[in-house]
């Protein structure tokens, strides 16, 4: 099945560049590139799909003269489980982007677009299967730079550059901290390849194993938006076009997780007990502050991406219970917070993507993100309402859709805590499953605020009011996942299963997948009953109860006639858009609860001051503070400049002295690594 991976890579390179053999901002570029992701992306999903059923993985070597080693791509279930949710995500992205993209005709180079599309895809399925760290490098940097040319896409667009230039300064501080991983891991094994780094873990010093391991955290925390390092995050995914927007949020963030899954669980060893409670920590710091700061924002695609930072921390409760649970020689609870783990990295791929390409939908009919000036969309756009209600449901862990089966699983990890031979856990493990459960409440409120501001009530604006349905391929897109998470939800058993030796594969777990799913319909871990669920037949008690309700209705109550009529608006000339609840009034107890977090400011600007009892509001102005920002990155900067005026000094202009700088740094550098050798 090999044959469907080559052709996945060689179309994805063919895409690369088809565009620009027709009119580069023409509608047959559009549809050249996406047609071709289309069929790469099935391509991916037939070889992961193959590996995943049959537990037969993949490995080829390209061996040549560089010194540091050959170029070896390896898929074994673990990397095809990413090569699916990547292939999945893109194909649908893909079909969405033929009908999303045609805004752009004309005035954009759609075939540049297309180019960066397939290179930042290649880059992410190239970064699952390479098997050695330099080139694992070389990827990781092609998915950046691509990434950073499609969040500048329209670079006409000041916070797009803006947005740009932070991601690309964030996403090497990142990087550097990876690549010093790697080499420390070079250094200890003498080899760039992944399993060497596997054969020598064991032999790894413990201070070694410690500096590694925060290395790997910053470093891929902050490619995963974890909070402090999150700064990038809600400014740039948002400026991509939604589709992009969809594979950043959706599959981009989590190469961070699978590049970490593999430092902590395969490159490490066994570490010392500590590294579980400080993921803990990153974790529900970036659960909390990513849903908190969603539930302020009121532009659509920025609420998402803030909200992929709470969902990065709920993936990260689940690696650090693993953590906690293999410190304490407990195999069992540990595959079991593994599989919770990944089986939540696939559901807000597909949830996550859903609503960036919802918000898509709308904002290319509205030419608004802005939640303050939608309103009624449910009307003129049924369909993209059904599917981003779908998403929404699905982000706020509502049965019977995918996300209340993978944050149920991290609740019940949370919960075995208890059985840890840490005595602290038996009293931090339940207050971490009660901050969970709070997250979700708070993640429900924001998408009731997101969805019924939305897509409920009057307009608010002529865009709102002028929207219509996007077309077919837009809402096939929607459909291909939303239709994938009902399919994650109904069939958890099986997907337990096959996520179970996925986990085996890629962190050495030693148990047996009968002790978590019972009976085919049933999970849960064995001993733990008060765990154990069905998705299936919670779903099924939801719509015998809904059909229930409604045949008691028809019964005694007859068909009802439809009337349609004026609402009672208690006296008012009419009801009109400002009447309604807004996006910010909608959040307001929460700010008011919580001033002491957000720090709010406002500023209400008055007509008619003279007058004592009526004056009118003519403009009103309300911020919250971004403590991060403040407190981190504000500091940094100025620092930076301080220090770079006072080095201004070495820039004088004359070449001969620049020439200078470049043979001493040369000299240098030749007495360091040749004293080395």
């Amino acid at each position: 099945m090999e044959i469907f991976f080559y052709a996945q890579i060689l179309l994805h390179l063919l895409g690369g560049g088809v565009g620009f053999l027709f009119n580069p901002r023409g509608a047959h570029a559009s549809r050249a590139t996406h047609g071709i992701a289309v069929l790469a992306s099935l391509a991916g999903v037939v070889f992961s799909g193959n590996i995943l059923l049959t537990g037969h993985g993949w490995f080829h070597e390209w061996r040549g003269s560089l010194p540091v080693g050959p170029l070896s791509l390896s898929a074994d279930p673990f990397s095809a489980l990413f090569i699916l949710i990547i292939s999945l995500l893109s194909l649908a992205a893909s079909v969405f982007a033929i009908g999303y993209v045609r805004e752009y005709q004309g005035r954009k180079n759609i075939a540049s677009l297309g180019l960066f599309y397939h290179a930042f895809i290649l880059a992410m399925l190239l970064v699952v299967t390479v098997q050695n760290a330099f080139y694992f490098l070389l990827f990781w940097e092609l998915m950046s730079l691509a990434s950073y040319f499609l969040v500048i896409f329209e670079h006409e667009k000041q916070e797009a550059r803006s947005a740009g230039t932070l991601y690309l300064v964030m996403t090497h501080i990142g990087t550097a901290f990876i690549g010093t991983a790697f080499w420390l891991l070079f250094m200890h094994s003498g080899s760039y390849e992944f399993q060497a780094f596997r054969e020598s873990a064991a032999a790894l010093p413990l201070g070694l194993k410690n500096v590694i391991f925060f290395a790997a955290l910053i470093g891929f925390g902050t490619k995963a938006g974890v909070i402090p390092l999150h700064v990038w995050l809600p400014r740039a995914h948002p400026q991509a076009p939604s589709h992009v927007s969809a594979l950043m949020s959706g599959v981009m963030i989590k190469m961070a997780i699978y590049g970490l899954w593999i430092f902590l669980f395969s490159f490490l060893g066994e570490g010392p007990g500590w590294w579980g409670p400080v993921v803990l920590g990153v974790a529900i710091l970036s659960t909390f502050g990513g849903v908190l700061y969603a539930l302020m924002e009121n532009d659509l695609k920025k609420l998402l991406a803030f909200s992929s930072i709470e969902n990065i921390g709920i993936v990260l409760l689940g690696i650090g219970m693993a953590l906690v649970f293999s410190s304490a020689d407990q195999p069992l609870y540990k595959g079991f917070a593994l599989i919770a783990a990944l089986y939540h990295v696939i559901n807000h791929a597909m949830f996550k993507g859903l609503l960036f390409l919802g918000a898509g939908s709308v904002l290319s009919t509205t030419h608004t993100g802005n939640i303050e000036n939608l309103g009624g969309l449910i009307r003129t756009m049924p369909w993209t309402a059904a599917g981003f209600l779908v998403g929404a449901v699905a982000i706020s862990a509502l049965p019977p859709l995918n996300g209340f089966v993978s944050e149920w699983l991290i609740f019940i990890s949370l919960l075995l805590g208890f059985e840890s031979a840490e005595v602290t856990f038996h009293f931090f493990s339940p207050l971490l499953a009660a901050l969970l459960g709070l997250a979700g409440a708070l993640v429900a409120t924001c998408f009731v605020k997101a969805f019924g501001i939305s897509f409920l009530g009057q307009p608010r604006s002529h865009h709102a009011a002028e929207s219509r349905e996007s077309g077919m391929s837009m809402l096939l897109g929607m459909g291909i996942l939303a239709a994938t998470c009902l399919g994650l939800a109904l069939g958890a058993p099986w997907v337990f299963r096959i996520l179970g030796e996925t986990v085996e594969t890629s962190s050495g777990g030693l148990f047996s997948m009968e002790v978590f799913v019972q009976k085919i319909f049933f999970l849960s871990p064995s001993g733990f009953e008060a765990g154990r669920f069905s998705p299936l037949i919670i779903a099924l008690v939801i719509t015998v109860l809904l059909l229930g309700i409604v045949l008691l209705l028809r019964l005694f109550f007859g068909k009802a006639s439809i009337r349609t009529g004026p609402s009672w608006d208690c006296g008012m000339p009419g009801l009109a858009p400002r009447m309604q609840y807004t996006s910010t009034g909608f959040s307001q107890p929460f700010r008011r609860i919580l001033s002491f977090l957000y720090q709010p400011t406002r500023r209400v600007e008055l007509e008619d001051e003279g007058m004592k009892i009526l004056r009118t509001a003519q403009r009103f102005e309300s911020r919250i503070t971004q403590h991060v920002d403040e407190w981190v990155y504000q500091p940094l900067i100025e620092l930076v400049g301080r220090l770079s005026r006072k080095v201004k000094y070495i820039q004088t202009g004359h070449i001969q002295l620049y020439l200078s700088y470049i043979f001493v740094t040369l000299i240098l550098l030749l007495l360091f690594f040749g004293g080395r050798a």
